[in-house]
């Protein structure tokens, strides 16, 4: 429900007589109500005990809805259980998950991590699920994983027959290893105040958007911002790893998420599809971005209303769903990078190609960015076409890891800074805080005061630039903003002025 998981209790009668069709309550999906035919040839495919007689399975709570094929094994062991074929005790004292096939053998299924975290909770004694999920599961480590192949091992498991040696919890080979991207930050050429833009954002947690001609590099520079963002931390893969558990992201062996999301959904995209949702809410993209990069390429072709929902996460880092029977929330705490050409033909500004729209045109077309959208943006930077010499020439940049260590020891100055806020970064300050943690001294102050009259700065504008050079101070290991600083951060509005002054 959500992220997190709540118990099933599966109960199995076998009536003593007659051989009506099983009736399976509690709400089941249609996927549910199919898991009898797969329950029923399993156990006769694999020879296991099992009863012909007229069965009924409850699933309790019987008000939630169940979905998909993890009551599959559960119900197995259930009609086991009702036909009294277990001496012990000792399949009272576990969970089971899984998915069974015709032939009696476990399949992964979705959503193991909450499930495992859970049954730590409320005190199993173990978890039985497939073995393709055990790895997933052993990143909990107080909890015993009892992976199987087959559902006869199951059985003979639960008999006293046969032993199912638990997997071993994840060590420290496992939170420990080296987050690979495969792109990297040396291999952009030239676009340096973009780049500079770029570890600002990462350092301070800025939502940036970059405006400039096709095939300037802008999708070049935001596929590469999570590789400058700070490592995960072991709490943060955890959480990151429920999220894509949950959508079933981590099929070919990849059972923790250990570099930072990147997400790049196309402009067709649905509001339920980027900010979660459906009869039994999913956490959508905004979710998958969670620690991570959200990049909209191409920002004006998406439609209004989906631009709109992203309103809420970039304000409180989280998504509300309502529904009439439950409402929920999914974490979404992200970076938005946005891209867009300044003109519709792309060319506006550009010292090579002319612009062939009209002005009516172009001012529409930057009106499909709202104003409250621009608002929960602090970064605009201007990213032209490329020198011809420059392209021609061999990178010669800084690598991720070398601005990974920047950006990381700001990230530090600021949790230290914020330890007492409930807070953790400079992109989210606001009021009182922006007050008491971005105090100008007086030249600053003037130099701030000069570019808004000179410029036309809105009020929004003399904020972010004041969170701006807040970041710009701790990457350079200062706690007092300067009068450089506020110069360099005035800089990173500069397009309110050019595009939406």
């Amino acid at each position: 429900m959500g992220i997190d998981a709540y118990v099933v209790d599966v109960e199995v009668h076998i009536a003593s007589k007659g051989y009506k069709d099983p009736v399976i309550v509690g709400l089941p999906d249609a996927a549910v109500k199919e898991s009898w035919q797969r329950v029923k040839l399993a156990l006769r495919n694999s020879e296991l005990p099992h009863s012909e007689h007229a069965t009924t399975v409850n699933l309790a709570p019987a008000h939630t809805r169940k979905e998909g094929p993890s009551f599959d094994l559960p119900m197995a062991v259930g009609v086991m259980a009702a036909s009294e074929v277990f001496s012990g005790d000792l399949w009272e004292q576990l969970l089971f998950v899984g998915e069974l096939s015709l032939d009696g053998k476990l399949r992964h299924v979705n959503g193991v991590l909450p499930i495992a975290l859970m049954a730590e909770r409320k005190g199993f004694a173990g978890i039985v699920l497939p073995s393709a999920n055990a790895a997933e599961a052993a990143l909990v480590q107080n909890l015993k994983v009892y992976p199987a192949d087959t559902l006869e091992q199951v059985y003979r498991f639960l008999t006293g027959e046969f032993v199912i040696e638990s997997h071993p919890p994840a060590g420290p080979e496992v939170w420990n290893a080296r987050p690979s991207y495969g792109v990297d930050f040396f291999d952009v050429k030239g676009q340096e105040a973009a780049k500079r833009a770029m570890e600002i954002a990462a350092a301070g947690n800025h939502n940036i958007i970059m405006v400039g001609p096709p095939g300037s590099g802008k999708t070049m520079l935001a596929r590469r911002l999570s590789t400058i963002l700070p490592n995960l931390t072991r709490e943060e893969c955890l959480e990151v790893t429920k999220l894509y558990s949950i959508k079933g992201l981590l099929r070919g062996g990849d059972d923790v998420v250990r570099t930072r999301p990147f997400r790049s959904p196309h402009h067709t995209i649905s509001n339920i599809a980027l900010v979660g949702g459906g009869t039994i809410p999913k956490p959508g993209e905004v979710s998958l971005a969670h620690f991570g990069v959200l990049f909209l390429d191409e920002l004006p072709e998406y439609k209004r209303d989906v631009l709109e929902v992203l309103r809420q996460p970039l304000e409180d880092g989280t998504v509300s769903i309502a529904r009439a029977a439950q409402s929920l929330s999914f974490p979404a705490s992200f970076i938005l990078v946005g891209a867009m050409n300044p003109c519709p033909c792309g060319w506006m500004g550009d010292y090579v190609r002319e612009c062939t729209c009209a002005p009516h045109q172009i001012q529409n077309y930057l009106k499909k960015i709202s104003g409250p959208l621009l608002d929960r943006i602090d970064i605009h930077v201007d990213v032209p076409r490329l020198e011809p010499e420059k392209l021609s020439s061999t990178p010669t940049g800084e690598t991720s890891e070398v601005i990974r260590a920047r950006t990381q020891e700001a990230r530090e100055r600021q949790l230290r800074r914020y330890r007492d806020e409930h807070i953790f970064s400079n992109g989210e300050l606001g009021g009182r805080l922006l007050r008491k943690y971005c105090a100008l001294p007086q030249d600053a102050e003037d130099t701030l005061m000069l570019a808004i009259k000179s410029f036309g700065f809105t009020a929004r504008a003399y904020d972010r630039i004041r969170k701006l050079a807040r970041t710009i101070a701790d990457l350079a290991g200062r706690d007092q903003i300067s009068q450089a600083d506020i110069a360099e951060a005035i800089q990173l509005r500069n397009l309110d002025r050019k595009y939406w002054g």
